[in-house]
């Protein structure tokens, strides 16, 4: 049987897991490919550090020039994460005309572009399955199962920390730095937690999945971000009464009669009876609706040690054929088609919305947000002033129709200038997957 020489560099948690699944499953994948994955050598940071995986001592090295350089090693896996030490190591594999895998999706993010052309360049190829989503096939899924359809939508929950916390606060009533706090004791979130509960992941991945889906590099500056920080309570309770789920949702949807695109990062109300309603803890899904197939759900766990691994084994297998093949079959890392698409800007962006208002409760005060709300020609779909709220503010929540994001912040901005209202107001969008 043929044999292909693997060099990894990274020994942590995904490292370890790669080693560890190819340790335990390598032959079943090299009966079912027809070619070993041999792992050859492994970089590592310490040479001293205690692993949760055992990797034979001679197998390691601190220097993973070591790895690259090596002219046995024919494919190599960049496992370290980071965007400085990830993109040199990449970059000086592909000039060897090396095969690469990454997990790295703030690397494909910041540097797709850039690292793209370089496989192109020198022959040889990145593959970058694990980069999203973990054990869900959602890039080969849009690369090659739905090559044939135009992506009108697709809607993802891909950041597995904030869809733990939402679910939590939605099950249990908790506000949200209880949660938080809760979550970093089991390991659900890091210390700081900012990349995840400020929506930077779930834009990393949802960029990745947008350029792919659309065929342009989607700029990571150009994609509308916020996060859950400012979701209470609160806020779940009452979308729960009109019948919503609170996610943080990416969410890539074609505007209808043009090359442009909405790529986004938020919170957002979706209807109970949506399966996107019904993924908890710290489970992803990504909902994908083609112009073909019509509307496809992808379940999974996307992180952890095993559900990455699983996708790194994904990609080793593909780079290992090509390499047995001599590439003749091989798709591109990615394949621009849609030169003049562009990202709309979010206050263009149409949607509906739930606002929740902290008032004075006297007289005249729904009158006057009422007024600016019709200024702005921004529909009310319907009030609510819950019972059993006293005290110098009460909650006040509109439902809101369909209007531009621009319209409804410059709304809201008057309204919280009015003496009655206290507090900054909260907005938080839905989406009916119309």
């Amino acid at each position: 049987m043929q044999q292909v020489n693997l060099g990894i560099i990274g020994g942590g948690t995904v490292g370890g897991g790669v080693f560890d699944a190819l340790r335990r499953n390598g032959d079943l994948l090299s009966s079912r490919i027809g070619v070993r994955v041999h792992v050859e050598k492994v970089a590592v940071r310490s040479l001293k550090k205690n692993r949760g995986v055992k990797i034979p001592k001679n197998l390691l090295t601190e220097n993973w020039l070591e790895v690259v350089g090596d002219p046995k090693i024919q494919l190599v896996a960049e496992l370290v994460g980071g965007t400085t030490v990830a993109r040199e190591i990449v970059l000086s594999a592909l000039k060897l005309g090396k095969p690469v895998v990454t997990a790295n999706k703030a690397l494909i993010s910041a540097h797709g572009e850039e690292l793209f052309a370089a496989a192109k360049k020198y022959g040889a190829n990145l593959y970058y399955e694990a980069s999203v989503c973990g054990g869900i096939p959602i890039i080969k899924s849009l690369r090659e199962g739905f090559v044939g359809n135009r992506i009108n939508a697709l809607y993802g929950i891909v950041n597995g920390t904030c869809n733990y916390i939402l679910t939590r606060m939605k099950l249990e009533g908790a506000d949200f730095a209880e949660v938080l706090a809760d979550a970093q004791k089991l390991g659900y979130a890091e210390t700081p937690p900012d990349l995840d509960i400020d929506g930077h992941d779930a834009a990393h991945k949802i960029g990745i999945l947008a350029s792919l889906a659309h065929g342009f590099w989607v700029n990571p500056k150009k994609i509308h971000v916020e996060g859950i920080r400012h979701v209470s309570a609160l806020d779940i309770k009452f979308a729960g009464d009109l019948g919503y789920t609170i996610k943080l949702l990416g969410i890539v949807k074609k505007i209808e009669g043009a090359c442009r695109v909405q790529v986004s990062v938020y919170p957002t109300l979706i209807p109970n009876a949506h399966v996107l309603a019904s993924v908890n803890y710290a489970f992803n899904a990504v909902f994908v609706r083609g112009d073909v197939v019509g509307d496809s759900l992808f379940y999974g766990r996307g992180a952890g040690k095993d559900a990455t691994a699983s996708a790194v084994l994904s990609d080793l297998a593909d780079a290992a054929l090509d390499l047995k093949f001599a590439n003749k079959h091989r798709l591109p890392p990615f394949v621009p088609h849609e030169c003049s698409g562009a990202v709309v800007p979010i206050a263009d962006v149409v949607s509906q919305y739930f606002v929740r208002l902290n008032v004075i409760d006297r007289p005249g005060t729904l009158a006057k947000i009422a007024a600016i709300f019709g200024a702005a020609k921004i529909g009310i779909s319907s009030v609510i002033q819950p019972e059993g709220h006293e005290g110098e503010g009460v909650p006040l929540i509109f439902m809101l129709h369909y209007a531009t994001n621009g319209a409804v912040s410059g709304a809201l901005k008057k309204i919280g200038k009015l003496p009655v209202i206290k507090g900054k107001p909260v907005m938080i969008r839905v989406e009916n997957f119309e």
